[in-house]
Parts: C-alpha cells; sequence; structure tokens
C-alpha cells in the first residue's frame, strides 16, 4: 500500500511575524515545527504502514527550510520525503496550496490513501485536504476518528461527528483528514533519527510538477488578506455595588444605552 501523508511546517506560535506589505507570515529565519495536527496523520501513516505493508512518502510544499519537517517525519516512521518548493509559490492561498500539493501528488502516480491532519495551527481553516481531493477528483472523509478496515481497494473509516461518529465506506484511493483523537503519536527512535539524518529529500519546483503558473502563489489565490491588525486590549470592566435593588436598575440603565 502506497501512503502519502501532506504535513506543513508552521511558525512556532510564540514567534509569528507579518509581513505589511503583502500581509503574509515571515517564514524566513522564524523559528518552525511541524503542524500538531500532522504529527496524527504521520502516526497514522505508519501504523498502515505496519499494518498493510507498504511505503509512506511525506510532502510538503513550502521554503527549503521545511526539509527539515520531512526529515523529522522520516524518523517518525516515513519512508522518504518530498519537498515542493518555488518562488513562485509565494502568498498561496488555500486553494493555490491545494492545487500545488495535487499537482505534486500526480508525479508521484501510484497511490492509495492521503493523509492530512484536519487543519493547520497557523490558519485553522481545513480546506487545504479536501481542496488537494477536489483538484484529484477522488473521494474524501474528514475528521476520521479510526480506520477500521482498509485493504487494496476499500477502507471502512469512523468519522467524528459533534453527535459521536459516522461509520463510512469509501473505495480507494481516498483522502482522509484525522482529528487527534486517532491515535497517540510516538517519539522518533534512535534507528529512525540516523535515517534521517541521512535521508535525501526530494525538491520539486513548480516546472517539475508541471503547475499552470496562474494557479500559483497570489496569482492563483482568489482570496486575499486584505489587513492584519492586532485587536485593541479589551478594557478593564465596571463594577456595581450597593443595595440589589439599586444595582439592578443602575445596570438597566447601563444596558439601555448600550443596545439603544
Amino acid at each position: 500500500m502506497n501512503i502519502i501523508v501532506c504535513i506543513k511546517q508552521v511558525p512556532n506560535t510564540t514567534d509569528v511575524r507579518i509581513d505589511p506589505a503583502t500581509n503574509t507570515l515571515i517564514r524566513d529565519g522564524v523559528e518552525s515545527v511541524i503542524n500538531p495536527f500532522d504529527t496524527y496523520a504521520i502516526e497514522e501513516a505508519a501504523r498502515l504502514k505496519e499494518r498493510c505493508g507498504g511505503k509512506v512518502t511525506a510532502i510538503t510544499m513550502g521554503p527549503p527550510q521545511a526539509e527539515s519537517a520531512l526529515k523529522e517525519a522520516i524518523s517518525l516512521g516515513c519512508d522518504e520525503g518530498i519537498l515542493v518548493s518555488d518562488r513562485k509559490f509565494a502568498g498561496s492561498d488555500t486553494w493555490a496550496t491545494s492545487y500545488t500539493l495535487a499537482a505534486a501528488i500526480r508525479k508521484i502516480t501510484d497511490f492509495d490513501v492521503i493523509l492530512c491532519g484536519k487543519q493547520a495551527s497557523d490558519g485553522d481553516t481545513a480546506q487545504v485536504g479536501p481542496g488537494i481531493s477536489a483538484h484529484l477528483n477522488i473521494p474524501q472523509v474528514t475528521y476520521v476518528k479510526r480506520i477500521v478496515e482498509i485493504s487494496a481497494g476499500a477502507a471502512k473509516v469512523e468519522r467524528m461527528t459533534e453527535e459521536g461518529y459516522d461509520i463510512v465506506e469509501t473505495p480507494l484511493p481516498c483522502l482522509f483528514t484525522v482529528v487527534k483523537e486517532i491515535n497517540t503519536p510516538r517519539m522518533p527512535s534512535f534507528k529512525g533519527m540516523m535515517r534521517a539524518k541521512s535521508a535525501k529529500i526530494l525538491k520539486w519546483t513548480a516546472d517539475d510538477i508541471e503547475a499552470d503558473p496562474a494557479a500559483l502563489g497570489l496569482d492563483g489565490s482568489p482570496t486575499r488578506v486584505v489587513k492584519i491588525f492586532t485587536p485593541e486590549a479589551r478594557k478593564g470592566g465596571e463594577t456595581l455595588s450597593g443595595a440589589t435593588d439599586d444595582v439592578s436598575k443602575e445596570l438597566v440603565e447601563l444596558l439601555k444605552d448600550l443596545v439603544i
């Protein structure tokens, strides 16, 4: 079974900077980590390989520094890593990002399952995984909490809902986005770390994946971030004191001023 796991390197939440000219995240030179939700996808990919055999390929779109995320994924059980990197990708929204990743996956050609974390911690849109499936024209199941059965041609999964879960059967190839309830990610083994250290990461550009230049980066993004700003700090509340009847009347008058 050939498994692809899509990961993203995101800025450390304590070190986020915005380019005021483009309203995009500044990633160069910023401390970064694997998107926490993607660690569950990596773990599930490793478990599927142990369960069914085959190969796990980790893929990410990002700047050259994202190579470290792929090496970490290899230390956690992936067999190889592919970095899709090109200045033409700069400023991509979720649609352009999913298009780019789908183009790279087409170049891989042979796959049974694509795994993604449910969302990225820096954007929280949960759109890239479904976008990849749309571009590839394959089924998707989101918020997967358990892969019950899987074979060469089909899978049965539990999809988490607010009320519990649905049981979904789907043909393969298919894309799953997974939630943290699906597993507990492992720590890298010494053998895994040594393998990752010597691993050669494949690097593909826009030309390598035969992507349409008009569909990439800011030009290929139908959405734009118009403005980013830090909200004003909330002012301290007002404390009312006195007899209950007097406080109630005063509170009513204050509320009237707010709604009228």
